[in-house]
């Protein structure tokens, strides 16, 4: 057991204090959007919107996102990631606000597209700053770090968010997000300062190629966009199968949605490590990844036993816990090509794009053809990704081959 606890500790080992200064401004950022879990509750309950209205809402969120990240990554390369970061939090806070004071249909539309356009500039901007304090042979592990303050922040983010909304209202909710959301920006001011913050790995490319112009790039974008609309099939149709499909009372599906969130950060870290050590290349574990989470839908086509879904969420858990990190850390390997606020930013946005199909198309097709040719559908989704992976890693190996 202490062994156990040693290694697990080791694993958190030779990461910058720069890094854990952005995994905690990460964790409060994100804990401090708890208006996103309840964006839909307030929309309907507070002010009056159709499920319809909320699902193009929902669209403007999603479009908001991907130009954010374009826009992040475009800025990032002209002004530097810090400057980035502290204006799309200071900002972010204050837009966070005045949401609240929007309460039309086509106001609210425009409120949250321009919100997250300006949010989303946050995440290409930190991920080259991940990078940029990052040892070369610590970038996987400190993504992970970074996985583990989202998870964190999100975890505890509805907690806090329901009690707020319990004994002040929602709009109580935006004033807190805001508040959070400035708050990050004072300490990215206070520890992260450029001038005394220590940049391990920030070099400069010579004639940067467009991210635009790299093939093997964007069949790794493909990849990644089809990955996020599976993946996020865990967050809009699988409760719903749970519930209506197995009958899971809402404390049930808690309990097996928070089962995911706990494995991850009892084990991520040390799993990534151990991988790491594995000398396997990153295009080979995404692979993995993505079958791993592939087979989590098909098996539920397989039998009606409850079990099977303790089954398939354990494979999603762990096809995620190794195909994120690397995922991220593959992009941030290839950005040293070019200009790396624009790789970062295609990176973010693939997932962007995702957003926008996963949620309303999966809701379509439950709706129409069922759950179970929802999953078999899914399920094709997963192999297409699964081939374009296979790909990328063959296009990796002769690279190296030739190199």
């Amino acid at each position: 057991m202490k062994k156990l606890y040693l290694n697990y500790i080791d694993s958190f080992s030779g990461l910058s204090k720069e890094v854990w200064w952005l995994s905690l401004i990460t964790l409060i950022n994100r804990a401090g959007t708890m208006v996103i879990p309840f964006l839909s509750l307030y929309l309907t309950e507070s002010l009056d919107f159709t499920p319809s209205n909320v699902g193009w809402i929902m669209s403007a969120f999603g479009l908001g996102s991907a130009a954010g990240s374009w826009l992040g990554g475009k800025l990032t390369d002209k002004i530097g990631y810090y400057k980035v970061m502290l204006f799309s939090l200071l900002l972010t806070g204050l837009l966070f606000i005045g949401l609240q004071f929007l309460t039309t249909f086509s106001s609210f539309c425009l409120g949250i597209f321009i919100v997250m356009t300006v949010a989303d500039t946050f995440r290409p901007a930190m991920f080259v700053a991940l990078s940029a304090y990052s040892k070369p042979e610590n970038k996987t592990r400190s993504v992970t770090l970074i996985r583990l303050a989202i998870n964190l922040g999100f975890s505890a983010g509805p907690a806090v968010g329901g009690l707020i909304i319990t004994y002040l209202s929602y709009g109580g909710l935006f004033w807190v997000d805001g508040i959070t959301c400035a708050l990050a920006s004072i300490l990215l001011l206070k520890v992260l300062n450029p001038k005394k913050a220590i940049v391990i790995d920030e070099e400069k490319v010579i004639n940067p190629k467009s991210a635009y112009t790299d093939k093997t790039f964007w069949v790794f974008l493909v990849a990644m966009s089809l990955f996020g609309i599976v993946f996020m099939q865990f967050f809009s149709t699988i409760p719903l199968y749970y519930k209506n499909i197995h009958f899971l009372s809402e404390f049930q599906i808690g309990l097996l949605m928070g089962m995911n969130g706990s494995i991850i950060f009892v084990l991520e870290m040390p799993v990534v490590k151990w991988l790491e050590k594995t000398k396997r290349s990153k295009s080979g574990l995404m692979l993995i990844g993505a079958i791993l989470t592939g087979l989590s839908f098909i098996i539920l086509t397989t039998t009606s036993w409850v079990g099977i879904l303790v089954i398939s969420m354990l494979l999603v858990t762990i096809g995620e816990m190794i195909a994120f990190p690397f995922s991220n850390a593959f992009a941030m390997d290839r950005s040293k090509r070019g200009n790396k606020g624009e790789y970062m930013a295609l990176y973010s946005i693939a997932f962007s794009i995702a957003h926008i199909f996963s949620h309303n198309g999966g809701m379509h097709l439950i709706e129409y053809i069922g759950y179970n040719n929802t999953w078999y559908i899914i399920t094709a989704i997963s192999t297409i990704c699964i081939l374009l992976l296979y790909i990328l890693r063959q296009r990796m190996k002769l690279k190296s081959i030739s190199t």
